[in-house]
């Protein structure tokens, strides 16, 4: 059996991710997805943002008025996760408003505008992946204790890197409630040194 196939030549574009290539190494990005996102979510216009969340920020489900319809909030919340693709500085952020998609606020939503406004200061930044890299491979890994004021769990925080290149990242609250911040961190560690 035999199949004909069209080489359609060197990968630019797949999925809503740009790959540039070039003698020094290759760049993904998701201009394109995020300026639709800006254009659809109506902040093209907007000011843009240092940061995609205050460090005053503390999220509660008990802050802010209720939103009657959140279909919005949630459509946006999942293209953001797309977003974390090759934008990991905003996973803490967008894990921390997944908390809040059966019932989202006012302050949610601002905390959500925020990001868009982020993303409008930074919307060539990417992954670098050098071509001429070291194998050896670095990890880092932090937690806040008792970080969600609701349910006083932590949220724990890794990333990988295979020489000068971000290979694996993430960000996720803990399921259980630990008794000290020395506890917190030993199981930050543990995540990591499964993921290494």
């Amino acid at each position: 059996m035999s199949f004909k196939i069209k080489d359609l030549g060197t990968l630019k574009y797949f999925l809503g991710v740009e790959i540039s290539r070039s003698a020094d190494g290759i760049s993904l990005c998701q201009r394109k997805f995020c300026l639709e996102l800006l254009s659809d979510a109506g902040f093209l216009e907007s000011k843009p943002a240092k940061t995609p969340l205050s460090m005053k920020t503390s999220l509660s489900a008990s802050d802010g008025v209720p939103i009657l319809d959140g279909s919005d909030f949630r459509h946006l919340l999942g293209q953001f996760q797309y977003v974390t693709t090759t934008t990991p500085d905003i996973c803490f952020p967008v894990q921390q408003l997944c908390q809040f998609q059966g019932a989202p606020t006012t302050s949610h939503l601002q905390a959500l505008h925020r990001i868009l406004r982020y993303l409008k200061a930074h919307l060539s930044q990417g992954l670098w992946f050098p071509s001429s890299n070291s194998t050896h491979l670095t990890g880092y890994c932090d937690s806040d204790w008792a970080t969600c004021p609701d349910t006083r769990r932590f949220v724990t925080g890794y990333c990988t890197f295979l020489g000068n290149s971000l290979i694996t990242w993430k960000s996720k609250k803990q399921s259980t409630v630990s008794r000290s911040s020395s506890e917190v961190e030993y199981r930050a560690l543990a995540q990591l040194s499964c993921e290494v």
